[in-house]
């Protein structure tokens, strides 16, 4: 029977923060990345809450759970149905009735919103979880492969993150034609790079730990290894990088649809949402205005959460805070 290895109290972890602060990958990781965009909004939160307080790490992720609730059943609340015209009821503001006004068509704010969310959050999970798999593979694959294919397969990675990730899922979705599919599938393709990159070193190094040695020594295939032993070890890091990318993709997949590259009219995404009240910023102010919120409340609540993650996973960033 194959003796079962644990890794050992002190055995090597690499966190992400680390992997994007040596050589090429911090270079790399300057290209705007989701992650690297919800890194920044969950940092800038945290320093304008001041000192981190378990009670602000617990509030964010009860809203993140509450926000990904909202995402499934939102639109069964909606009060109204969120994309019939009522020309008559044409940019009322917030009052009984229209909780949050309605638009120049006479659809109802609140209900377009709850309409929306799933087409902005449950999307972004989707691209999340899509381009962490994709990443995974990736980098699995190239630790196990022989170091010439590495090479070339890490060129191909770099070559991809060389371009910063709005600019190539802008061009991948214009390319695409407008809808939903084309934004989550262009920023997959934009996301995937960082997380193969950073999970690649973190694998590399995992793979020379001496319980990993030991296993090896056994008679275990290196795939054996990988699945038993390294990808297990390496779980924090995952979870520390799909929940810094969180946040990120969310301002992202609503800027683009902003730009115009998301679902057509008459989409109820929240950025699409945005992209149609900005002609009334100074007249009807509300028609843009809370659909910004949400997707501010929802950056926010994810940055946070992303950046308690990270405490939990790496204590060293806990004491800096």
């Amino acid at each position: 029977m194959i003796p079962q290895f644990e890794p050992q109290p002190g055995a090597a972890t690499v966190s992400v923060e680390t992997v994007e602060g040596t050589g090429a990958a911090r270079r790399l990781s300057q290209a705007a990345s989701p992650a690297a965009l919800g890194r920044g909004i969950g940092a800038i939160a945290r320093k304008l809450l001041g000192r981190r307080s378990p009670m602000v790490d617990r509030i964010a992720f009860v809203l993140a759970g509450l926000l990904l609730i909202l995402s499934i059943v939102g639109p069964l609340l909606a009060p109204k149905d969120p994309y019939a015209i009522k020309p008559t009821d044409a940019l009322l503001g917030p009052g009984p009735g229209h909780w949050l006004g309605t638009d120049d068509t006479g659809r109802d704010i609140l209900s377009r919103l709850l309409a929306g969310a799933p087409m902005t959050l449950l999307a972004a999970v989707f691209v999340v979880l899509a381009a962490t798999v994709v990443g995974v593979l990736v980098a699995s694959i190239s630790t196990l492969v022989p170091r010439s294919v590495d090479e070339v397969i890490m060129r191909i990675v770099d070559m991809f993150m060389s371009i910063p990730s709005l600019v190539l899922a802008l061009g991948l979705a214009a390319a695409l034609g407008p809808s939903l599919t084309s934004i989550v599938v262009a920023m997959v393709a934009a996301a995937w790079p960082s997380t193969a990159r950073i999970m690649r070193a973190i694998l590399r190094e995992t793979m020379t730990n001496a319980y990993v040695e030991s296993a090896q020594i056994t008679g275990m295939t290196r795939a054996r290894l990988m699945l038993r032993h390294a990808l297990p070890n390496s779980l924090d890091a995952i979870y520390v990088h799909v929940s810094m990318e969180m946040s990120g993709t969310i301002v992202m997949m609503s800027g683009l649809a902003f730009l115009g590259v998301g679902a057509p009219p008459p989409s109820a995404d929240w950025g699409s949402l945005i992209a149609q009240g900005q002609a009334y910023i100074t007249t009807a102010w509300w028609v843009a205005f809370f659909p910004g919120l949400a997707i501010t409340i929802a950056a926010i609540t994810f940055g946070l959460v992303g950046d308690a993650v990270r405490a939990i996973a790496d204590p060293a960033s806990r004491r800096r805070a």
